[in-house]
Parts: structure tokens; sequence; C-alpha cells
């Protein structure tokens, strides 16, 4: 039995980490911020986890944003998800 589609498990407002991840190039950390601030104000860009994949191809982003409703997670990973740079958001 599964969930009606406008109901969630996570209780608001709390902190939710986001993983990017994209081509490990010199504006993508930077990119992935820029997103993130447009839907969370109150994120704090000098918290963002940095890791380059094991080949230095790719990189990995990680932003903890304070999550307030549903429909702001949906809007920002919907707007990560359309970029050209991120390959995967999880």
């Amino acid at each position: 039995m599964s969930a009606p589609e406008n109901e969630t498990l996570l209780e608001f407002p709390c902190d939710f980490p986001i993983k990017v991840m994209g081509s490990r190039t010199e504006d993508f950390a930077q990119t992935v911020a820029d997103i993130v601030l447009r839907h969370a104000p109150d994120f704090r860009a000098e918290t963002v986890e940095m890791r380059p994949s094991r080949a230095g191809t790719y990189l990995s982003v990680t932003c903890t944003i304070r999550a307030v409703s549903r429909a702001q997670l949906d809007a920002l990973y919907s707007e990560l998800s359309g970029h050209p740079a991120v390959r995967i958001v999880l």
C-alpha cells in the first residue's frame, strides 16, 4: 500500500542533504550552490561538501538545506536535474 502522492514521510522543517554529481569543472560547485540558494535562501554555501570521483572526472557536491516543504524540494530537484552540467541528483 503506497502513500498518497501529496503525503511525505518527512516532517518539515528538517535538515535535508542533497547530493549532486556532474563533470568536474571549475564552476560546477558554484553553479550547484547558486541553484540551491534560489530555493533555500538561508542555505550557507560554506557548508558545501565536495568529493571528486576516483578518476577525477566527476565531482559530487552535497548541500544540506533546511527544507520547509515538499514543494520546495520538488522545485529544487527539478531545477538541478534540468541543468546541463548535472548528471545525477540524489
